[in-house]
């Protein structure tokens, strides 16, 4: 029977994809400089990225939602220590129409495979921002094409994704128009995968012998192997700021 407690969460990322804080700060300064007053976050998880944004835009409001309840609560408590509270909204069920409205900022970070195919996902996020309004749009492309074999470190197919400029090309056909764009770096990436599997690690070092220890150090030297053997310089991850047009 397992003695310790379970490993944590995400307690060593500030965000839950490559993302500096440099990179974020950069990112919420484009994205309220229209001084936006509604700012929505699909996939929010804690929600750093979109206190980031609300702390930039002083009459902003922001919803962010996620299916994730512990992480929620993560952003709830982030939120009142930096005095965000009263203008940030955390929730686990999409709102409907007529409570959210459109936001001036939509933020979708990694989280398209809430909609299907990255296609589904911007067609989505066209309907939800307001005319004129910007939308964030972090997902994957291929640096190039991978083989198979390390397709698969990532639980992928080399037809999952496609090349930088096939994403770009994507967004523009879906009605938006690419206004600036970021890609994740390598130490973007080391650094998220590190402080993803600091979790398992930190929990190892100190319960090196407990009952649970083999099937997490399993899991651990798994998703290692499959970054570094895997997806490592081959997935990329690209940061699109999108400008819906005022008129269609």
């Amino acid at each position: 029977m397992t003695s310790a407690p379970p490993p944590g969460r995400y307690d060593w990322l500030d965000f839950n994809a490559p993302m500096s804080g440099a990179l974020a700060d950069s990112l919420a300064s484009a994205l309220t400089r229209g001084a936006p007053r509604a700012v929505l976050d699909i996939g929010c998880g804690w929600g750093e990225l979109l206190l980031r944004v609300l702390a930039a835009a002083p009459d902003a409001r922001g919803i962010g939602v996620d299916r994730d309840a512990p992480l929620l609560e993560r952003g709830r408590a982030n939120a009142a220590a930096r005095g965000l509270d009263s203008r940030v909204t955390f929730r686990e069920q999409f709102p409907d129409a007529d409570e959210r409205g459109p936001a001036d900022v939509v933020i979708c970070v990694g989280a398209d495979h809430i909609f299907g195919t990255q296609g589904e996902a911007l067609r989505e996020l066209a309907t939800v921002v307001a005319p004129g309004g910007r939308v964030l749009f972090g997902s994957g492309y291929w640096e190039r094409t991978p083989s198979v074999e390390e397709a698969e470190g990532l639980g992928a197919t080399p037809d999952d994704f496609g090349s930088l400029p096939d994403l770009v090309d994507l967004a523009l056909i879906c009605g938006f128009r690419l206004l600036d764009l970021r890609t994740a770096t390598r130490r973007e990436w080391e650094a998220f995968e590190m402080g993803f599997l600091a979790d398992w690690e930190e929990w190892l070092l100190r319960w090196p012998d407990d009952p649970a220890a083999p099937e997490i150090r399993e899991r651990a030297d798994a998703h290692r192997n499959g970054y570094l053997r895997g997806y490592r310089d081959i997935l990329g991850f690209a940061y699109l700021i999108l400008g819906r047009p005022a008129t269609r």
